[in-house]
């Protein structure tokens, strides 16, 4: 068991550190401690993917705000960005090894990261909302 609060508490000294001070990372959290069966490096790298997805979205500049709800029977992570959101046609594909809106890069993080969420956790990863020119929410459910 590890602390999703925790997890999420790194990402965000880690994007702090690393993007421009244009970029705000935004944490709402539940005043308890969030316990999780996970690996939790592995769970922090899915997170910072997504952030970092997201900060070139923004093309470094907006807000990223991770929250996280329990509920009686979930753990639900939402990572929601103020970005150019995706195309409705590219919605389908973005967990698609291989694609990318980027011109660099493999386009294997989002396909990496639902493997890690799916097979790993037994949780889902989808994309709660995204629309063009606003921003998009992936959203992760783990079972307690």
């Amino acid at each position: 068991e590890a602390s999703m609060n925790e997890v999420l508490k790194h990402v965000v000294d880690y994007m702090d550190r690393r993007t421009s001070s244009q970029v705000k990372m935004i944490n709402l959290l539940p005043d308890h401690d969030v316990k999780v069966r996970m690996n939790a490096s592995l769970f922090e790298w899915v997170i910072e993917n997504l952030c970092k997805n997201a900060v070139d979205a923004m093309e470094g500049k907006g807000s990223i705000t991770l929250s996280l709800v329990e509920t009686p029977s979930d753990i639900i992570v939402e990572v929601q960005d103020t970005g150019k959101g995706i195309k409705k046609k590219d919605l389908a594909n973005v967990f698609t090894p291989g694609f990318t809106t980027k011109k660099r890069g493999w386009g294997l993080g989002l396909s990496l990261a639902r493997r890690i969420v799916e097979e790993y956790h037994q949780g889902r990863i989808f994309v709660k909302q995204s629309e063009v020119g606003k921003g998009t929410t992936f959203r992760i459910e783990l079972k307690k």
